[in-house]
């Protein structure tokens, strides 16, 4: 019952958040900027986001590829369609909750393919660890390539703002100092209580969570074709590129765009996934943020947002269920049987 409760209550707060963001975003519009908002809705030409789905569905081609060679090494090989449909309920899983597609992928194989979930967790745990240093490349090219546009924006309206609110009116800026002190005092606290942490469930699931990261470590080091997992690792973030830049087309005030606007609300609207769970409210806010460097109307920005949103949303619905559906179907000869022959001797 606890659980239950807490998942509903991790479900409120996400959607909760998402509803501030939409808020946030759209409390100065005019009622003339929300209806453009609309009329460019219901005017765009959908034809591309079904291109953007499609690409989509090779993106997880490649990391259901990229999955299975973390896997083999460890002495097991599943069945391509397990692992994609894994994929796809892995992603629709966090579409809810965060973590929960982790553990969801990692159930499937445990209950199909009969991976202990432990050994599968440290697999994912690692291909993440691979997806975030990827993107943090990414994020730096970007910054050197719109290095002009992204420094200017930044110091306009983010810098200035922070700076004003944590200075004081005489200048003596006694927000920063009572915040310094403030991190200064819980991590003395931590400090002292460190001992007592260890001990703690959160910090055993930590070190569950290290254990299976460094045996996913091991797996990576034991790959047999390391070029052929590099190649998957960048044609994955490639799709996830197209996927966004083919949606530029739905609208005439997007279609003509550089493909490094593309690439800017690509890798800015990323960081808002990582912020919001799936990123519903602050995705489109960041897009129309972005594309207000290239001289793009809040408006337009904002429906191109949504645009995108929802394309690669509903592609992970419909994958999603369809995965549940099909998964016990493809597995209906095989559920239950022996499949100790998938295990290598190591």
């Amino acid at each position: 019952m606890k659980k239950t409760l807490a998942t509903i209550g991790k479900l409120i707060f996400f959607l909760g958040l998402g509803i501030f963001f939409i808020w946030l975003f759209v409390r100065h519009l005019t009622p003339g900027e929300k209806r453009e908002i609309w009329d460019s809705l219901g005017q765009a030409n959908y034809l591309w986001i079904l291109l953007s789905m499609f690409i989509g569905i090779f993106s997880h081609i490649s990391r259901t590829i990229r999955w299975k060679m973390l896997i083999e090494p460890m002495g097991y090989h599943p069945r391509f369609i397990n692992v994609f449909l894994a994929v796809f309920i892995g992603y629709f899983a966090n579409l809810a909750l965060p973590r929960l597609g982790e553990v969801s992928r990692c159930g499937v194989l445990a209950k199909y393919e009969k991976i202990p979930f432990q050994k599968s967790f440290g697999t994912v745990v690692t291909e993440r660890a691979i997806d975030i240093l990827t993107f943090g490349l990414l994020f730096l090219l970007n910054l050197v390539l719109q290095f002009g546009k992204v420094s200017h924006y930044i110091s306009q309206q983010i810098i200035t703002p922070v700076r004003d609110k944590f200075t004081s009116i005489d200048g003596t800026g006694y927000l920063f100092y009572i915040l310094a002190a403030g991190l200064i005092l819980v991590l003395a606290i931590f400090y002292y209580l460190r001992k007592q942490f260890n001990q703690t469930r959160l910090f055993q699931r930590i070190n569950e969570v290290v254990q299976g990261f460094l045996e996913g470590l091991k797996s990576l080091a034991r790959i047999k074709k390391p070029g052929w997992f590099i190649f998957h690792s960048i044609v994955i973030w490639i799709l996830y590129f197209i996927m966004t830049y083919v949606v530029f087309n739905c609208l005439p005030e997007t279609k003509g765009l550089s493909l490094t606007a593309g690439f800017a609300v690509f890798v800015f609207a990323t960081i808002g996934v990582m912020i919001v769970q799936g990123g519903i409210g602050i995705y489109p806010a960041i897009v129309a943020e972005t594309l207000l460097l290239y001289h793009i109307p809040e408006t337009k920005g904002y429906a191109m947002g949504w645009l995108l949103w929802t394309g690669q949303t509903v592609m992970l619905i419909l994958a999603g269920i369809i995965s549940l559906i099909l998964l016990p179907l493809v597995n209906k000869n095989t559920h239950g049987k022996d499949r100790s022959d998938t295990v290598e001797d190591t």
